[in-house]
């Protein structure tokens, strides 16, 4: 065989090895990406299953577009290429930005809160739980409190027939196989469920004696309760459901019927609780612009808001620059350490240093009145005018280091042959500053300081942990002080007080996304003219 022919055949191999090899990594990633998208799709089947259980249609929809289009894309090979890298940022976006955005419109639409968290039949449930009277002439049982897969369950023993059931308050009572009785006809073993000692049933006895058990799947308004553990009773409930004209009637023949608005409510007014969510319209944002309740300390808070960020960006910026302006001389000694001292504030997270500040701002013991002001009694935190410049002061303190970081990269970027021009023309300082630095620094600073502005009307933490938004207004129920931007409002509409009322802070917050949302599209139109001075 000639050298020629040698080295041919070599090369033919090499060829079929690198094919072979080539071959086998392709097929090995597709095996990987067939195992992945089987498990995706997997995930969304059980996902479509359970948003079906729970009536929600249209996140059933979504979830199943979602994993259809995924599929589609990544399946073919070496195909739509753009939309593989594309497709994870654009459903991201979808699910945590449009899909919440989405919701909470929703929300906003809808009596959901307190007293109107569940279903209609969740409601009907709960009404016929919390109203409840033992049944007359009922036999007692035998009882024991267990548990089983961390669920404390309620363990009889029926006194004619001496059969052993048990129950928990999402399963009715069913027979249990293999249970031991004593001489007594108590229950001495129960296969599968631990029988809680006399010690710890005295420990939990208030989680015991909420403890309701239904009797059957077809009795949803008689239970089986215990208040010492060793004995059970029969109660029925006092109101019945009538389905076929969708009206509560209670013991006494008062009748109470649907309102339309989530509620069971009688002739004479009374409505029974808890309600049900229902879509209630406009009636949140009108409750938030009419309701004396709600409007005055709205447009109080609303003013306040927008104070607070006017001035927010105004003061943090004003001396960051000034600042900036400072220490942006080259000749000057220390200036790097200058620096870096300047962005202090900005190192430690913001909360804890609102709580530093809250106790500094302590009436009787805080530093600033006892060691600055030489043992003056200033009312920082509860007068209405006061505590709002310490809000402010501490809103300095936290804001100022990145205006002077943007400031000073900003006026590092400005060429130096304007200012030399400026100067040699006989500019002062001023005039310089007014008429070349600060029309140059605010072409890049412009969208930042309207950044700053927006999150001005979102700044919860410094609000919340400085003075939870009091001192409190004295004129209304809500739990709404003087300090309180939209955002804290928002929050403890929802979160705090005695009553959460889901959708009108959902209202609130898209009253909030509008009026961010306006007045940052005027403020971006504003900032092209900006682009003429480049």
């Amino acid at each position: 065989m000639s050298p020629s022919s040698t080295t041919n055949h070599e090369v033919r191999e090499k060829r079929i090895a690198a094919a072979s090899g080539k071959y086998c990594g392709s097929l090995g990633a597709w095996i990987i990406k067939i195992a992945l998208l089987s498990i995706l799709d997997a995930i969304a089947v059980y996902g479509v299953m359970t948003a079906i259980a729970h009536g929600s249609a249209l996140m059933a929809v979504g979830i199943a577009a979602i994993a259809v289009i995924v599929t589609v894309i990544y399946l073919p090979p070496n195909r739509m290429l753009p939309a593989k890298y594309l497709a994870p940022g654009i459903i991201f976006m979808l699910i945590f930005s449009v899909g919440v955005m989405a919701y909470t419109i929703y929300v906003g639409f809808t009596n959901y809160g307190d007293g109107h968290n569940g279903s209609r039949d969740d409601a009907i449930a709960a009404i016929q739980r919390n109203n409840q009277e033992r049944v007359p002439n009922a036999p007692v049982y035998h009882s024991s409190v267990a548990e089983k897969d961390g669920k404390l369950a309620l363990v009889v023993v029926d006194p004619g027939t001496r059969r052993v059931q048990a129950g928990t308050p999402d399963q009715p009572l069913k027979p249990v196989k293999g249970a031991e009785l004593n001489s007594l006809g108590t229950i001495k073993d129960l296969p599968g469920y631990r029988l809680l000692p006399f010690s710890e049933v005295s420990q939990r006895s208030n989680e015991i004696s909420q403890l309701q058990v239904p009797v059957s799947k077809d009795s949803s308004a008689r239970y089986i309760r215990t208040t010492t553990g060793s004995q059970a009773f029969e109660f029925t409930s006092t109101m019945t459901y009538n389905k076929a004209a969708g009206t509560m009637t209670d013991n006494k023949g008062t009748v109470y019927k649907d309102n339309g608005r989530g509620n069971f409510v009688s002739a004479s007014g009374k409505a029974l609780e808890p309600g049900w969510k229902v879509t209630v319209g406009f009636s949140n944002f009108k409750k938030a612009l009419t309701d004396h309740e709600v409007r005055g300390p709205f447009l109080r808070v609303t003013a306040w808001t927008f104070a607070f960020a006017v001035l927010s960006v105004l003061t943090t910026f004003a001396l960051g620059l000034a600042l900036a302006l400072l220490f942006n001389d080259t000749t000057m000694r220390g200036q790097k350490i200058y620096r870096i001292l300047m962005l202090l504030p900005y190192a430690f997270p913001g909360f804890l240093s609102a709580l530093v500040w809250s106790g500094m701002f302590n009436q009787q013991f805080g530093f600033i009145n006892q060691v600055l002001l030489g043992g003056a009694s200033v009312p920082w935190l509860t007068d209405p005018w006061i505590a709002k410049a310490a809000v402010l002061i501490v809103n300095l303190w936290l804001g100022f280091p990145y205006m002077f970081i943007v400031s000073t990269d900003a006026l590092q970027s400005i060429p130096a042959d304007i200012l030399e021009a400026s100067r040699i023309d006989g500019a002062s300082t001023w005039r310089t500053f007014t008429k070349i630095k600060l029309p140059l620094l605010m072409v890049p600073l412009a969208p930042l300081l309207i950044s700053s502005f927006a999150f001005g009307f979102n700044n919860l933490v410094l609000i919340y942990m400085l003075t939870l938004g009091g001192p409190r207004f004295t004129d209304t129920s809500l739990d709404v002080g003087a300090t309180d931007i939209l955002i804290s409002m928002v929050y403890k509409v929802a979160f705090s007080g005695a009553g959460r009322d889901y959708g009108l802070a959902s209202a609130f917050s898209v009253i909030i996304f509008i009026i961010v949302g306006v007045i940052s599209w005027l403020g971006f139109r504003q900032t092209k003219s900006l682009e003429e001075i480049n």
